[in-house]
């Protein structure tokens, strides 16, 4: 016979013991500081500062076609991510992407990661982590610098 402790109560809530206390801890990254899962401020600003360079490049030699701005933005991610590690706004907001192991995202996971992010749906899927699909489909992660 199923008993009340069995169902719980709505009171108490849905059983959180296998759920991870923050973004980051299942994958062994710190809570906070340099090396920690970079929140979604961080990554909002990051974001909105390069699609802010692609519109003012857009502008300035395209005469704002909307095409351009997401190719100008396309580019900057592919080559900043694939050689640096970060954008121009990643770079402001203090974070940059890696493989999960630690090691430089490279070029192939900056192309394959900046496509997905391009179709905007992949980016705003995301996991307990904070990862996007297209971080997971690449298997990189946006971290604090």
């Amino acid at each position: 016979m199923v008993s009340r402790k069995d169902l719980g109560s709505w009171l108490t809530g849905p059983d959180t013991s296998g759920i991870s206390k923050y973004p980051g801890e299942r994958l062994g990254l710190p809570e906070s500081g340099p090396g920690s899962m970079a929140r979604a401020g961080r990554r909002i600003l990051g974001i909105c500062i390069d699609w802010v360079l692609a519109l003012v490049i857009s502008n300035f030699a395209f005469g704002g076609n909307q095409w351009a701005t997401l190719a100008v933005f396309a580019i900057e991610q592919i080559l900043l991510i694939g050689t640096l590690g970060y954008s121009v706004g990643h770079r402001i907001a203090g974070i940059h992407v890696v493989k999960l192991g630690g090691g430089p995202a490279g070029p192939l996971a900056a192309l394959v990661r900046t496509l997905l992010l391009c179709l905007v749906i992949p980016a705003v899927v995301f996991d307990p982590d904070q990862r996007g699909l297209h971080d997971k489909a690449m298997n990189t992660i946006l971290i604090r610098m």
